[in-house]
């Protein structure tokens, strides 16, 4: 067990470099390498996630090095709830993928398990310029992942997505210079230490550094307005890559969250970082997320604007601050993830029962087994729309609330109740053209743009699909010990002095010089 927070990092990397030092070997090879790998990771992440039960943080000093110094990598609650959902979205990923997708281009297997390595690193490490190398590994993994199958349309989206991300990879860059320049140091915890005695004639500077972080964070975010990225990317993608997606702008809010309770609250200067701007973004970033899913034409796109609408709101619980918010969003987290990806998947059946016409709200044939697809469908759209007695309801209710004292609510909760209100109707909308208009016969159905081809070999994404429902069901039938859990989680985030004292101790071997 003492080795136990690397392996969601190492699993996935000895999986990437063994499939490519067998690339000549055949389909099934690469399936069952990488099935294996997927299963292991669920395994341990789960054995994280209850060995972080008990409220103990545990610090995985690389080579023995002492921090801040050395590399190190942390397990606390929050970071065994990132890399179960990772672990979680693998599997359905790998799933989907296993129906014909991953033959439509070369080494889809060695880049998903990178991918699934990055995010776990930047979800494990204790430092920034790790969370940097981290970052750019999930990335690099990303743009050949995007651009897996070919087309047109994955083209134009990937250069879009790549050259905003590089020129993310060098702010990113530029900040980490700035702050060890500043603060002569990287290491997260060492932030709480270092910033209540930086010198009042260097705390604008380093305020500025700071806020060039936040803004690399609200980046992958896809905050307003740099959020426009995010519905062409994702519904250009492969199935397995959207849903696998779906964790990508958790890992901004993930940073700015972990940075901001351990760093930013212990220095006057930069308590206030992200107040007032930052909700307001949030609710200008769930508006542009449901103007969009309220001019969508296919079901993907809708669900792309989805993600956006749940940036936007768990960004809202970031601003406000405090347990209750934390607790809050961190529960809508869970929620949200677990229903897009299901809906991802959806709309892949969706597409696969209508032919041609596919996941567009155009008339089309009539689906097969249409009960199952419209049962499956009803129980998502609850939950992602917000309305009782699922999961999504009580996910946006425990945020309304955790917002009520701060000075942005009322603005925060009609952007809330209406964003909801416009996923209802549209999915209500695209309901009445699924499942209860007249079908047309296969030859008189268009299509209004080119689609993707979907393989006939089906049963291994329903079973994907049927994963992410029962977890959705779930997280309603556990909702007071899932809430129960959130909350410890958000009381430990709100006392940094735990992380800091797991990371550093009281008297460090080796002490770092200052700057005169």
């Amino acid at each position: 067990m003492s080795h136990l927070p690397i392996l969601p990092v190492l699993i996935p990397f000895l999986t990437a470099g063994l499939l490519l030092a067998t690339h000549g070997m055949g389909t099934g090879f690469k399936r069952a390498v990488s099935s294996i790998s997927v299963v292991a990771l669920v395994v341990v992440s789960l054995l994280l996630l209850i060995e972080s039960g008990d409220g103990s943080i545990r610090a995985y000093r690389l080579g023995d090095w002492p921090a801040p110094f050395g590399i190190v990598l942390v397990t606390d609650r929050l970071a065994a709830i990132m890399v179960t959902l990772t672990a979680m979205l693998a599997a359905a990923a790998l799933l989907t993928a296993l129906s014909g997708t991953d033959t439509e281009g070369r080494h889809f297997h060695v880049f998903f398990h990178l991918q699934i390595a990055g995010l776990n690193g930047a979800f494990l490490t204790g430092d920034l310029f790790n969370l940097f190398v981290f970052f750019e590994i999930l990335l690099l993994a990303s743009y050949a992942l995007l651009a897996h199958g070919g087309g047109v349309t994955r083209t134009r989206a990937g250069l879009a997505y790549v050259v905003l991300n590089l020129a993310g990879s060098a702010l990113f860059l530029i900040a980490l210079g700035l702050t060890y320049g500043t603060l002569g140091t990287l290491n997260m915890a060492d932030l709480a230490r270092v910033l209540p005695m930086v010198a009042f004639g260097d705390q604008a500077l380093v305020r500025t550094t700071l806020a060039l972080l936040v803004a690399v964070f609200v980046l992958k975010a896809a905050l307003l307005p740099l959020g426009f990225w995010l519905p062409h990317v994702y519904t250009a993608a492969t199935l397995p890559v959207a849903v696998l997606f779906v964790i990508m702008t958790k890992v901004g809010i993930y940073a700015l969250l972990r940075v901001s309770t351990i760093g930013f609250v212990t220095a006057p200067f930069t308590a206030d970082l992200l107040q007032p701007w930052l909700a307001w973004l949030a609710i200008g970033t769930i508006a542009l997320g449901s103007i969009g899913a309220l001019a969508a034409a296919r079901l993907s796109v809708v669900v792309a604007n989805i993600v956006m609408i749940s940036s936007g709101t768990l960004l809202l619980g970031v601003a406000a601050g405090g347990v209750n918010a934390y607790a809050a969003m961190l529960y809508y987290l869970v929620n949200t993830t677990v229903v897009t990806a299901g809906l991802f998947l959806l709309a892949d059946r969706v597409s696969r029962q209508r032919g041609a016409v596919a996941d567009f709200f155009e008339k089309g044939p009539r689906m097969a087994g249409i009960l199952a697809t419209g049962g499956a469908y009803l129980i998502l759209a609850v939950a992602a729309s917000g309305v009782p007695p699922l999961s999504g309801f009580l996910g946006k209710i425990m945020v309304m609330q955790s917002l009520q004292e701060t000075s942005t609510a009322v603005g925060a909760w009609a952007a809330m109740l209406l964003s909801g209100f416009v996923v209802a109707l549209v999915l209500a909308r695209a309901a009445s053209r699924f499942f209860w208009e007249p079908g047309l016969p296969d030859e008189e159905a268009s299509t209004p743009e080119p689609v993707r081809q979907i393989s006939s070999n089906t049963g291994s994404t329903d079973a994907a699909l049927s994963g992410m429902i029962a977890c959705a069901i779930v997280i309603v039938l556990g909702a007071a010990p899932i809430s129960d859990y959130m909350r410890a989680t958000a009381d430990q985030l709100a006392r940094p002095a735990g992380y800091v004292e797991a990371i550093l101790g009281d008297s460090p071997a080796i002490r770092r010089e200052r700057r005169p």
